[in-house]
């Protein structure tokens, strides 16, 4: 009987999860990660999360343990963000707080503790092959997979880690809680990035992060606004942009740093379109040995739909042609590739 923890995040996903190993077996422990607290005149999502996790726990009758990662989660998450929205480097929180917290901090000290596995409520799935590697494939509902935000995993972190609800739609999952009443089986997804999800961002990069004026242009360099929070876009973003005389909504196109500038213009300006991208290097999450040019698909955001791409190894780098050109890739954000539903390859687009 193996000794699972359990990440219990107070989200359904999770409950069930822990509900599923309960039912199979398993000797099962839940744990609650706290990553971030505000301070007492802001509103703190880990607060009702913890509550909520706390009840879910002891309704299955399972141990409930609590682990303070505030200080590992500002060393290896938070100031990775102040200093890339710094330099205007949109960072993606998920990765890291997945790749360098969920599973490697908190995986190191479970099985420190006598685990044999962690579990979490993430819509992704692992499967072993007879050669004892590893693959990380999509979830059954594409459209709510998860395991873009999964790609900084290895192969030690996949051996240790369960996804139980990685064959069930969502409908489905909600028919299990709902049925086993479980305290949170109508509680509404989250729809977050880590910790984040309620928190006002522009608030959250104030305490580190001092606004500065920004110059907004369009692609002719006419001079239509100053922002002091133009650091916070990234390219293609529409929201918040505040220049409401325009006739047709326009999106950021390009960001100069160095002159503190950001141009803007309509969706179908060229500048927001390329066919390529270059990785410095790449990650492979199981197999090494891919002959290149190497025939793929590839996502360069969350719940985009895979395109078709043929990725090329010049020398010490990698450039992903697409079939199709592809709207607003950007710096620093992670480009993932698939074989089918195999998540194969990722890197930070450079």
């Amino acid at each position: 009987m193996k000794k699972v923890l359990v990440w219990l995040s107070g989200w359904v996903d999770s409950a069930v999860t822990a509900y599923l190993l309960k039912e199979a077996g398993y000797d099962v422990t839940a744990w609650f990660m706290i990553n971030y607290l505000a301070p007492e005149w802001e509103y703190c999502p880990t607060k009702e999360d913890l509550e909520v996790a706390k009840e879910v726990a002891a309704y299955l009758n399972i141990p409930f343990f609590t682990f303070d990662y505030r200080e590992t989660y500002a060393e290896k998450v938070l100031w990775y963000m102040y200093e890339w929205y710094k330099k205007g480097i949109t960072p993606n929180p998920d990765i890291m707080c997945n790749s360098e917290v969920k599973f490697k901090v908190f995986l190191d000290e479970a099985l420190e503790h006598g685990f044999d596995m962690i579990a979490t409520g993430h819509y992704a799935r692992i499967e072993e092959d007879e050669k004892w590697i590893f693959h990380l494939k999509k979830w059954v509902d594409e459209t709510k997979d998860q395991s873009y935000f999964l790609a900084g995993l290895n192969q030690s972190q996949l051996s240790k880690a369960l996804f139980p609800v990685w064959n069930m739609e969502k409908s489905k999952v909600r028919e299990i809680a709902l049925k086993a009443w479980l305290p949170n089986a109508t509680r509404k997804d989250s729809q977050g990035i880590c910790f984040v999800w309620k928190v006002d961002m522009v608030k959250f990069l104030e305490k580190k992060i001092d606004p500065k004026p920004w110059i907004v242009k369009d692609t002719s360099w006419k001079i239509l606004w100053e922002h002091n929070w133009v650091f916070y876009y990234t390219i293609g973003q529409r929201k918040w942009l505040d220049i409401w005389w325009q006739a047709e909504p326009i999106f950021v196109v390009k960001k100069d740093i160095i002159n503190n500038e950001i141009i803007v213009w309509t969706s179908s300006d060229l500048k927001l379109f390329d066919d390529k991208l270059y990785l410095n290097e790449i990650h492979f999450l199981a197999d090494k040995y891919y002959m290149f040019p190497l025939i793929a698909k590839a996502k360069i955001r969350y719940r985009q739909v895979d395109q078709d791409c043929i990725i090329y190894r010049e020398n010490s780098k990698f450039r992903v042609e697409f079939a199709e050109k592809q709207r607003a890739i950007a710096s620093w954000q992670i480009c993932a590739i698939y074989l089918r539903d195999e998540l194969i390859i990722s890197w930070v687009i450079n």
